[in-house]
């Protein structure tokens, strides 16, 4: 096994463990010795196993002080999936992409013509990557008149991971939301991802 697999094992092990309630938030957690000893790996893999755990928000504290279980996020409710995002934003790519046939029958357009794709991070209050919007339109954006949005549940890639501060492969809602105009014509449709530790999703309808 690699070093980088051998860390993230360790680092998914000590989720799973936390999750079944071994330790609580505000816990401490054992020494990188300790754990090394533990898992009879070295010092520096339980270093970077912890590391990944806070960066995904699950561990806190400082290496040298010790680190400790994290309390949960502020759960947050999305109603509308296309209101605009209250806080802060930003955009980490804009750039195009062939349309691939998911997303050539929900923009209803021929697959493999060129569409413009943005991703837009969102930040909650305290300046958390709280959300990843991905959309894609063809030719100039236009206003829309209402939408329509399926909700679905996946596990988020490795770069939604790094985005959003989590585990590969951890749970994530994906609301599908497509734009239309006053004919229901499709003008842009776009994934948003929302952490499942983080969201509950309560929708009254389009509008």
């Amino acid at each position: 096994m690699s070093a980088d697999a051998r860390y993230r094992r360790i680092a998914a092990d000590i989720h799973a463990r936390i999750k079944a309630g071994e330790w609580m938030p505000g816990d401490p957690l054992p020494s990188r010795s300790a754990m090394a000893a533990q898992y009879q790996v070295h010092e520096q893999t339980v270093r970077l196993a912890y590391v990944l755990l806070r960066q995904a928000g699950i561990l806190d504290g400082e290496q040298r002080r010790g680190v400790y279980v994290a309390h949960p996020p502020a759960m947050r409710t999305l109603t509308n999936p296309d209101a605009p995002w209250p806080y802060g934003t930003e955009t980490t790519d804009a750039t195009s992409c062939r349309a691939t046939e998911e997303l050539a029958a929900r923009l209803d357009v021929p697959a493999g013509v060129t569409l413009h794709r943005r991703i837009v991070e969102c930040m909650d209050p305290g300046g958390r990557s709280a959300m990843l919007v991905t959309s894609w339109w063809r030719g100039r954006r236009r206003p829309h008149a209402s939408y329509v949005v399926e909700v679905g549940v996946r596990p988020i890639t490795e770069a939604e991971a790094r985005s959003l501060g989590m585990l590969v492969d951890a749970a994530a809602y994906r609301l599908m939301r497509t734009r239309l105009d006053g004919s229901g014509r499709p003008v842009e449709t776009a994934d948003l991802v929302l952490p499942m530790d983080r969201w509950l999703i309560r929708l009254g309808g389009t509008k």
